[in-house]
């Protein structure tokens, strides 16, 4: 395992961020520095960036894992990590400081999709390329549930904002489960005729939004166990569903190269769909991209295959960034939850956080 950060020692050719120091400096700022043997120039101050969060750099890297990070999720605190990957381990980190890797979770015997924490960050939830289903205890490490009965790869797993922690998951099977962790089995089954992608619950926990193949989004009533009504418009698979923090609008990203918003309040006088993002695309790998919100609601981030992460605005859907760095598919994307921290993770094994312009915060 190691962990690195963006070092402070110059470049050949190239513009580095480092942290001001001095008596008299603001840790709250950064310096530019530019080192070029073609120019002579040495350490020249060309810039500062006002620094927006908590963290030791404007950006850091994290490395440890042996395969493609297919998932990374912030604690509801915003002080720990957890990372999942195909090298079927889940590595859990410091967000602060040297971003340490303190712990690792092994038990998964095949990629692991999708990893997410418990309410009060005392668990975690996993679902696997293995067929399972995963409750992880993050203080000690060690798995306390494993379910079996989908019969496919299990590609997306989530837990529910309210009532008790119910998980949800959605199989290539094209079944959508749901689990109780005091039930030993599936205490509902929901099949559909395609493998399900990614599935989500609604802010209220009584229905469940499934994404698959077909390109539609499909919206269960749990207490029917049937489907309630569907969003279509998307030309290919749906590949990530997020639900907004007020509960009332669902993201979804897929591979026909677009990233559509969705009213999913109870009455939608004027139709469900609302507008589309585009400038993310997908690539041939065709991995599982997913999308997500920013804590205030006001952006949106999602990866993308040309090794970049987009942020929106959503009110415009004006793209704000697009930040590069990474040197493979970006196939996840989450918020920090206090701080305007953008955490993303991609295929070239490794999980950058970078720290973006404070709205709202």
């Amino acid at each position: 395992m190691s962990i690195e950060k963006r070092k402070d020692d110059s470049s050949v050719n190239g513009a580095l961020v480092k942290r001001a120091r001095g008596e008299n400096t603001d840790d709250s700022s950064a310096l530019i520095t530019l080192s070029s043997e073609r120019t002579g120039t040495k350490n020249a101050v060309v810039g500062t960036i006002k620094r927006t969060s908590g963290l030791q750099a404007p950006v850091m890297q994290l490395t440890g894992h042996e395969g493609e990070v297919y998932s990374a999720k912030f604690d509801p605190s915003g002080q720990h990590i957890a990372s999942a990957s195909y090298d079927r381990r889940i590595l859990l980190w410091n967000t602060y400081g040297d971003c340490e890797n303190y712990g690792v979770l092994k038990g998964h015997t095949n990629a692991v999709m999708e990893v997410h924490w418990s309410r009060d960050s005392s668990q975690l939830y996993s679902c696997s390329a293995d067929k399972t289903v995963c409750i992880w205890d993050a203080v000690n490490g060690e798995r306390t549930r494993r379910w079996k009965g989908h019969n496919g790869v299990v590609n997306s797993c989530q837990v529910a904002r309210r009532g008790p922690e119910m998980i949800v998951s959605g199989s290539d099977d094209g079944c959508v489960k749901l689990w109780d962790s005091r039930e030993k089995y599936a205490t509902q089954t929901l099949e559909s005729k395609y493998q399900v992608t990614s599935v989500c619950y609604s802010d209220a926990g009584d229905m469940v939004y499934s994404g698959g193949i077909d390109n539609e989004i499909k919206v269960w009533d749990l207490r029917k166990r049937e489907i309630l009504y569907t969003l279509a418009g998307h030309l290919d698979t749906i590949t990530g569903l997020s639900l907004s923090p007020d509960g009332d609008h669902l993201l979804s990203n897929s591979m026909d190269n677009t990233v559509q918003m969705w009213d999913i309040k109870p009455f939608a006088a004027a139709g469900r769909y609302i507008k589309v993002f585009e400038g993310a695309p997908h690539g041939f790998e065709k991995n599982l991209i997913r999308p997500t919100w920013s804590t205030d609601g006001t952006q949106i981030a999602c990866g993308s295959a040309d090794r970049s992460v987009v942020i929106w605005e959503v009110s415009t859907g004006k793209i704000l960034y697009k930040l590069p760095g990474h040197k493979g598919c970006v196939n996840d994307v989450d918020w920090h939850p206090k701080e305007p921290i953008v955490m993303t993770a991609s295929t070239d094994k490794s999980i950058f956080l970078g720290e973006v312009k404070a709205t709202g915060y």
